[in-house]
């Protein structure tokens, strides 16, 4: 069975840096695309960063304050965002697009 588990959220001071966790299970996240998106209150879910498979067992893409990353050997996926503004408020979730499946989502509040 395919299943998505984030962890990592909670409150956040700006400027604060956060890494959230996006643990796989039924599937190997490395033969697999990859992706976090965001849904702030009130507007849809929007694409924060995505990952492709590769040859290698762990993979690093920045995107500006968000750095999505892969261990294949954690079987695990990663968001890291630096820096964070208000703006960065909303419920992270992990997507695989080939199995359509999203995780349960983790709720990141940026406030002072």
């Amino acid at each position: 069975q395919v299943q998505l588990v984030e962890s990592g959220g909670g409150l956040v001071q700006p400027g604060r840096s956060l890494k959230l966790s996006c643990v796989a299970s039924g599937f190997n996240v490395g033969a697999y695309d990859m992706s976090w998106y965001r849904q702030a209150p009130g507007q849809a879910r929007a694409l924060v960063a995505d990952i492709g498979s590769s040859g290698f067992k762990r993979k690093t893409v920045a995107r500006g304050r968000f750095t999505i990353s892969r261990d294949d050997d954690e079987n695990t996926v990663y968001l890291e965002i630096y820096k964070v503004k208000p703006e960065d408020t909303g419920v992270y979730f992990c997507h695989v697009p080939s199995f359509a499946t999203w995780g349960q989502g983790t709720q990141v509040t940026v406030s002072s």
